[in-house]
């Protein structure tokens, strides 16, 4: 399905080509990235459980995002809420307008479900611009704290500034 298309953008399902596509442009990047992740999505979409999205920049595969309607994991787990989860553009596309319509796209879909949405975000310095976006966005920490491997890191627990130590946050309709 389309849900966008309009100045070389276009927001559509995720489909099977796309998952290898974005992991060797991932490892392009210098990340460490596999195709386990986006075949995940694509069972999980498969299933109803969520909405795969890719962004498309003139024909280009340039980003990704996934909508859980009803998150099981998470600040917000087993409440109804709408979890946006995995948000990425490729670097090379970044800087063009296509994370902004590919989170309005998103959050369009989570709103369709629930009242209130929410998404975790990396603490280190790799997700300072997705940090600053989702603050542009009207999105709030929960008041949890940081969450280190999907649970609440205590005070002065050890934790390691990697992928798994994050900050939720949501936003209402």
């Amino acid at each position: 399905m389309v849900y966008y298309d309009k100045n070389g953008i276009v927001i559509r399902d995720l489909q099977q080509s796309d998952a290898q596509i974005i992991t060797d442009e991932e490892i392009a990047q210098g990340w460490d990235a596999t195709i386990d992740k986006y075949e995940m999505r694509l069972r999980h979409q498969a299933e109803g459980k969520s909405i795969a999205l890719v962004a498309e920049w003139n024909g280009s595969v340039a980003g990704y995002v996934n909508v859980y309607p009803d998150a099981q994991s998470g600040a917000f787990a087993n409440r109804g809420y709408a979890e946006i989860v995995d948000f990425g553009v490729l670097e090379k596309y970044r800087r063009r307008g296509i994370g902004n319509k590919l989170m309005d796209v998103a959050e369009q879909i989570a709103f369709s479900y629930s009242d209130v949405i929410y998404l975790g975000v990396g603490l280190n310095s790799g997700y300072g611009s997705a940090q600053r976006m989702y603050v542009k966005r009207g999105y709030i920490p929960d008041g949890s704290g940081v969450w280190y491997k999907d649970k609440i890191c205590e005070p002065y627990a050890d934790c390691c500034n990697d992928d798994d130590l994050v900050l939720y946050l949501s936003k209402s309709k």
